[in-house]
């Protein structure tokens, strides 16, 4: 499953047309996570911060989890 986000992480911008923004696809090629970002300034920043602080999806399996959407 591929998770699209269009908030840029940097700014808290919401990204209205991300197709005309820079993203950076971070995944499987079938599992991954797309980030909009306003610009180019924005994306290099947040390749910057390395592995540290990049966004990483968990999931959660126990009992109680109930998955919504």
């Amino acid at each position: 499953m591929m998770i699209r986000t269009t908030t840029d992480p940097i700014t808290l911008t919401d990204i209205d047309d991300p197709e005309n923004h820079p993203c950076l696809y971070d995944g499987d090629g079938e599992n991954g996570l797309e980030i909009s970002f306003e610009n180019e300034e924005n994306l290099r920043a947040y390749i910057e911060l390395g592995n540290d602080h990049r966004i990483v999806l968990q999931g959660d399996d126990s009992e109680d989890y109930v998955a919504e959407g």
